[in-house]
């Protein structure tokens, strides 16, 4: 029995393993360690998964989750999780990085991209990450994603950069105060999951110039600052995960076309791919 789950900041897709078949999903709240403590974790696990989980131990356990590129977050969720499940063989937490690599390329060498609530890339070589840009978070970093997305939006309307007929949308579709707004991003837990929320906005109004032009160009930003570092960069297709990335691939493509890239590979989810990785290697 293998138990596999790729969690983001905002959800975790947990995947139930018996003889290479996939016999069960479930679906909890995003795990990050370094936004939460790992009692925050513990309570997750054992009160959103614990329930829905048939088993108390498993064969084989690969967690790969946002913020866990460190070996002090590794150990926090290890621990958080290994209080609830007994593994007997391998027990693996890595990032949700090696997660999008593996679940994009397989074996085979290339470069993976992240673009959702956050976004980050990496070289790989067909088993493990050989070279990464850090992606900074959504105050130093994080091109493209969600996150800054909604960042920049808030910004452009709350400073009038935008038509009056898109900042009466705006409020329309979120009605909040600039006060409100403000408490929601630096004072409440969580600020990431906030401003990524508001990239519907672009969904919905993407025939709007302006809004095009915002997202194209921040996936410029993130090719040219993330992608464009790798040996190769101009030699493999580049591949995606992600909901951003997902939702809005034709903005994407242009962008990339304009940076003189291959669009490769677009999925929302690394976990079919992960199953695939898991399960062939065996």
């Amino acid at each position: 029995m293998i138990l596999l789950a790729d969690s983001g900041s905002t959800k975790t897709d947990w995947s139930v393993l018996e003889n290479g078949k996939l016999i069960q999903k479930i679906s909890t709240k995003g795990t990050n360690p370094f936004f939460q403590s790992q009692e925050e974790i513990r309570n997750e696990i054992k009160e959103a998964l614990i329930p829905q989980l048939p088993l108390s131990e498993v064969d084989e356990l690969y967690f790969y989750g946002a913020g866990c590129a460190f070996p002090d977050k590794i150990a926090i969720v290890k621990e958080a999780i290994g209080q609830f499940i007994r593994v007997k063989q391998s027990f693996e937490v890595n990032s949700d990085m090696l997660a999008a690599a593996r679940g994009l390329c397989g074996h085979k060498a290339g470069i993976a991209c992240i673009i959702g609530t956050g976004s980050n890339s990496c070289l790989y070589d067909g088993q493990n990450i050989v070279e990464n840009v850090s992606p900074l978070g959504f105050i130093l970093g994080d091109e493209g994603s969600g996150a800054v997305l909604g960042k920049i939006l808030i910004g452009d309307i709350l400073k009038n950069q935008l038509s009056i007929e898109l900042q009466k949308k705006f409020f329309i579709k979120f009605p909040m105060t600039r006060a409100e707004i403000i408490n929601r991003v630096y004072c409440k837990p969580f600020p990431n999951r906030f401003l990524a929320s508001l990239s519907i906005f672009y969904e919905e109004n993407i025939a709007d110039p302006a809004i095009r032009a915002m997202l194209v160009d921040n996936f410029k930003s993130f090719l040219k600052r993330n992608v464009m570092q790798y040996e190769g960069y101009d030699c493999y297709p580049i591949n995606f995960i992600g909901s951003i990335a997902y939702f809005f691939r034709e903005q994407l493509d242009e962008a990339c076309k304009a940076m003189g890239l291959k669009l490769g590979e677009v999925e929302r989810s690394p976990m079919d791919g992960l199953i695939k990785y898991h399960t062939e290697q065996k």
